[in-house]
């Protein structure tokens, strides 16, 4: 049936992956409330009463601080594939690699001059 022997789990897979969530959406979408009231449209803040508007301007300094931490996250997940191949690998790849976290370091280290890792 399948010009691809083997791969049949994975179609399984793939369709179970898109149907859970057509099926999280379907039924959040059935069970919810249908009214809108005053309560419904109003700011929730951890049960408390808002205070103030919603449209605050925060410091450019959080956002910041989370790109660097999303950059180097993303980039220390580049490495896992290396690490578990490293015995195959050889040496021109363990040069690649130091090469890599070199460039890691150089933007840390001007993350850090620039005052993007400073929360005062």
């Amino acid at each position: 049936m399948f010009v691809l022997n083997g791969y049949e789990y994975l179609l399984g897979f793939l369709i179970i992956c898109g149907l859970v969530p057509v099926l999280a959406l379907t039924v959040s979408y059935i069970v919810r409330p249908k009214r809108q009231g005053v309560e419904r449209r109003t700011t929730y803040e951890s049960g408390m009463e808002p205070i103030g508007g919603a449209w605050i301007q925060f410091n450019i300094r959080y956002y910041m601080f989370a790109l660097v931490f999303v950059i180097f996250d993303v980039e220390v997940v580049f490495l896992y594939p290396w690490a578990v191949a490293f015995n195959q690998l050889g040496l021109l790849a363990f040069i690649e690699v130091l090469i890599f976290v070199a460039i890691l370091v150089i933007g840390l280290v001007y993350a850090w001059r620039k005052g993007a890792l400073e929360w005062s």
